[in-house]
């Protein structure tokens, strides 16, 4: 994805920040456009400072897993840039291994696990049916932290 507002927050980051890597990924957190603002929100109030991915789907698209060091560019619901994260950790664990310390740094809901499992599951099963696979309790979650490195 390329649009002005993610080339010029890039951009505007390098410049106090030339040390910088070069590459970056942009991308807007959940399925829909509410998810993504409702997240990017959250972020934005440093609420917000870990997420959890589906393994399974980096390995069906050939992607490579999030790195320690990795500039992500947050975008909104309308696919605007709005802040830029960087990756500090990265693990694998399967989805009922997931910690009650996680699900409360990823920030959502009451932050509790039992709120983490209600709301990922569901979104889970989902991205697996999209590829005619089944969820199950024990599918590897990739479980990532962010530090929160600048924001419109």
């Amino acid at each position: 994805m390329s649009n002005d507002s993610i080339i010029n927050m890039w951009e505007d980051y390098r410049k106090i920040n030339p040390n910088t890597p070069k590459e970056y990924e942009s991308w807007a957190f959940g399925d829909s456009k509410e998810m993504a603002d409702e997240l990017a929100r959250l972020v934005l109030e440093g609420t917000k400072t870990a997420t959890a991915s589906n393994y399974t789907l980096y390995e069906f698209e050939k992607e490579p897993l999030p790195y320690v060091g990795l500039h992500n560019i947050i975008l909104d619901g309308n696919g605007e840039a709005v802040a830029i994260l960087e990756t500090t950790s990265v693990g694998v664990v399967s989805f009922d291994e997931v910690t009650e310390e996680h699900a409360y740094v990823e920030g959502e809901g009451d932050r509790t696990l039992k709120y983490w499992r209600e709301v990922h599951e569901p979104f889970f099963k989902k991205e697996f049916e999209n590829i005619n696979q089944d969820f199950d309790y024990k599918i590897p979650v990739v479980c990532e932290r962010f530090k929160l490195r600048y924001k419109k």
